[in-house]
């Protein structure tokens, strides 16, 4: 029998006003980029209605939990400015927020719903791999026919059990999700569910609607994969006689195959990234959160680019789509590249550091003046160390560089032209940008040359590389005199 008192107690302390919204992950690995929307666009319904977002971690599944998950839960939340007002570090008015932590809660509800009638105990012998799923494929259930008294004795006797919601066998549930509009299902397609297993876990979907509920969730969000479970979720809610929350089931992120070019569905497996993947492939968390944010939701018009608090000033539910969003690694670079160029030229070269010093070792090398030289020329932070690796040493190159069409730059040409700057170079005493480039404009001006015919040839001595953040001048600036001197002179010797 469940205990009258207890459950009234519960009750009285539900918050029941303002909008509360949950993030539930499971510590079973890495935050995919799925998960990572979910936690979104949960944390932006709570702050658009100034309401309350709450972290649980739902750990009953404990065949699959992973060592350090839940360390990943709340440093990914936390990098990605999603603060919450209640959880198992913070506490709160309705805790505990681990479901394990909270197990005792669910027996008593399950024992309610079997006095209620909503529910019965099953005696048959179960795999475990089935009992772990709830899901079952076998008709009645013979157990459903017990009479109260006569499952009550059996328990009674030792006799393990499960208990399971009893589906009706006529009629359709009817239930209403703010994307999807109104789904009804048929409840003779409803299996009769676990809700508690023989160990006195609860399984997934009767463990979310009692915290949910505990909890005073007003907002339920969660993927599309889902939606079949919902009609299970409102037949137990109005078993108990509960409020239904809000559902809103977000569609699908899916991504090309690269082997097959088949549009499928996101998946570590497949070796699509986490959230962690990307920030270690040099993407900024604020890009790929403003580029999460979008993935199968519209603020309407043309703009794109919008900061954690923009997001939760514009977010509203009609905007978000029931067609499957497409993750497109392009377009997220596209969103890091513009958000690189907007940042305060200190922070570039501070988050931009330990790529720099990644190829450039040497401690002459000034990193904010080489941060300066990429901060326009970078899509993503991973392609810094090649672009920069020329600072420690000139890599090996063919003298071929130094055929230019557009520069007019021939090997006899660029030798002559640097064994003529190389004394130019030597006698300059201010070594800055304006008088290296006076220098090499005013001698292109006396040979009658365009600039370019002095400046490539000196930037492939510096660098040994066609391709380079920053010119000539600001090449040479950065390395100093006496390190340009050595390089023009090494590339004399080379082309000689």
């Amino acid at each position: 029998m469940p205990d009258r008192e207890w459950l009234d107690a519960m009750e009285a302390r539900i918050p029941r006003e303002g909008v509360r919204t949950r993030f539930a992950p499971s510590p079973t690995g890495y935050m995919h980029v799925g998960n990572l929307r979910t936690a979104l666009y949960t944390w932006l319904i709570a702050r658009h209605a100034g309401g309350k977002f709450i972290l649980r971690i739902e750990d009953t599944d404990q065949g699959r939990l992973v060592e350090g998950a839940v360390d990943v839960i709340y440093r990914t939340l936390q990098e990605c400015g999603l603060d919450h007002d209640e959880g198992p570090d913070v506490g709160g008015p309705v805790g505990p927020y681990i479901q394990t932590e909270r197990r005792g809660f669910y027996k008593e509800y399950a024992e309610l719903l079997v006095e209620k009638g909503a529910a019965y105990r099953c005696f048959c012998e179960k795999a475990a791999s089935e009992e772990d799923t709830g899901n079952f494929d076998r008709g009645d259930d013979p157990c459903r026919a017990l009479t109260p008294e006569e499952a009550d004795a059996r328990a009674a006797a030792g006799e393990p059990y499960v208990i399971r919601q009893k589906m009706p066998r006529a009629g359709s549930t009817t239930f209403h999700d703010a994307v999807y509009g109104d789904i009804t299902v048929e409840n003779k397609e409803l299996e009769d569910q676990i809700l508690l297993k023989s160990d006195g876990l609860p399984t997934y979907n009767f463990a979310n609607v009692i915290d949910d509920h505990l909890m005073g969730i007003t907002h339920v969000v969660r993927g599309a994969e889902y939606l079949s479970s919902a009609p299970k979720y409102n037949l137990l809610y109005e078993a108990f006689g509960w409020e239904v929350p809000t559902y809103v089931h977000c569609s699908s992120v899916m991504v090309t195959d690269r082997e097959t070019g088949a549009a499928r569905k996101m998946s570590k497996r497949h070796g699509d990234p986490s959230y962690e993947d990307l920030i270690a492939d040099g993407y900024l968390t604020p890009a790929v959160v403003n580029y999460v944010a979008l993935l199968g939701w519209s603020p309407g018009g043309e703009r794109e680019i919008f900061s954690l608090p923009e997001l939760a000033e514009v977010f509203d539910l009609h905007g978000v789509s029931k067609s499957p969003a497409v993750f497109d690694i392009q377009k997220l670079t596209y969103f890091n590249a513009e958000y690189i160029r907007a940042m305060a030229p200190e922070d570039f070269a501070r988050v931009a550091e330990p790529w720099i010093r990644q190829s450039v070792k040497s401690p002459s090398v000034d990193v904010s003046a080489v941060a300066a030289l990429l901060q326009q020329r970078t899509e993503k932070l991973s392609d810094i160390p090649e672009k920069v690796d020329f600072f420690d040493a000139v890599p090996d190159y063919s003298p071929e560089l130094y055929v230019h069409k557009k520069s007019k730059t021939d090997i006899p040409g660029s030798l002559e032209t640097l064994q003529k700057l190389l004394p130019a170079l030597e006698a300059v005493e201010s070594w800055d940008d304006e008088t290296l480039l006076k220098l090499l404009t005013d001698m292109a001006e006396a040979q009658g040359v365009k600039n370019a015919k002095l400046m490539w040839p000196l930037r492939i001595a510096l660098t040994g590389k066609a391709v380079t953040p920053g010119g000539a001048v600001e090449i040479a600036r950065i390395l100093g005199k006496s390190e340009c001197l050595t390089r023009v002179k090494a590339a004399i010797a080379k082309l000689s």
